[in-house]
């Protein structure tokens, strides 16, 4: 399995700017690059709060961080971290209610990517894996979505989520396939995706299923509600004086949080840390194509 390479890992550092003695939420632990860093940052009397929706994620990072006595892991959501860290709260005699620092990567992970055997991967040696592109089992999968949704719904989705501007051709030629015989399979969903677009789409510089999959992985997966849902609550997670810190992928994503910071801002809550977000350097991009699309943006808490 592919380890997760953090993505704006120093530039993340130095915006959420843990101490020592620290309470510090990872909110998408995955591979545990941001978390380690965090860690040696807050040195042994802080404490890192994990969090993460995938169980086999998470079981991989904790084998990660075997070594770190500070380091809670938990499986959950963090668009529950209110109802989390009530829990973590309790369990520990009232310390870690609100935290000093808080990062959410909205970004896919590479392990997820390679060997999931949930179908997130349009590649070819995951072209056998069911469709299921959920990250907990209570969602319900891609193949049952494709069944359900309706041509012109499905457009939809994968227009606004993906950003593809084939979204009407590729739904009409899921819908047709489906009708001949369910797509069960990732390969099946990628097949149908290219079968509906020209040859030498986008001239090659990303696969045609790319921006199909990510929107049927956000809508699957509820991605832009959770969003909502945590920025809702930073005024219930925060500290005052508290760092967060969001890594997004999507300009829909990156919208929604430069929306939520602003209105922070006005209201006299939070400053911003970032007036506009910060992107990867060219030296990272070279080194790791995926993050060419990240973006952070932090503010902190008054």
């Amino acid at each position: 399995m592919e380890e997760h390479v953090p993505v704006l890992l120093h530039e993340t550092i130095a915006f959420l700017d843990p101490h020592p003695g620290d309470f510090v939420i990872d909110g998408t632990v995955d591979g545990g690059g941001h978390a380690r860093e965090i860690l040696g940052r807050i040195t042994t009397t802080g404490m890192l709060l994990g969090i993460d929706w995938d169980e086999a994620l998470l079981a991989a990072c904790k084998a990660r961080l075997r070594g770190y006595q500070n380091a809670i892991l938990v499986h959950g959501n963090y668009a529950d971290l209110p109802e989390i860290l009530r829990k973590v709260s309790a369990e520990r005699g009232g310390q870690f209610a609100r935290a000093d620092g808080l990062l959410i990567d909205l970004g896919f992970s590479s392990e997820q990517l390679m060997a999931s055997g949930r179908g997130f991967s349009f590649r070819e040696e995951a072209k056998d894996e069911p469709l299921l592109m959920t990250y907990d089992d209570s969602r319900v999968p891609v193949c049952d979505l494709l069944r359900t949704l309706g041509e012109t719904e499905l457009a939809n989705v994968i227009f606004e989520l993906g950003g593809e501007r084939m979204s009407r051709r590729i739904a009409k030629a899921i819908k047709e396939r489906g009708r001949r015989q369910p797509i069960e399979t990732s390969g099946e969903l990628a097949d149908a995706v290219r079968s509906a677009v020209p040859r030498g789409y986008e001239r090659g510089r990303i696969d045609a299923a790319t921006r199909t999959f990510q929107a049927l992985r956000i809508y699957a997966n509820g991605e832009m509600e959770n969003l909502k849902s945590v920025l809702a609550a930073l005024g219930e997670i925060m500290r005052p004086g508290g760092r967060v810190a969001i890594i997004t992928f999507h300009s829909l994503e990156d919208r929604i949080v430069k929306t939520a910071f602003r209105d922070l801002a006005k209201s006299g809550a939070a400053t911003l840390v970032t007036k506009k977000p910060v992107g990867p350097s060219r030296e990272e991009v070279a080194r790791n194509p995926r993050s060419r699309s990240a973006k952070v943006r932090a503010v902190q808490f008054v």
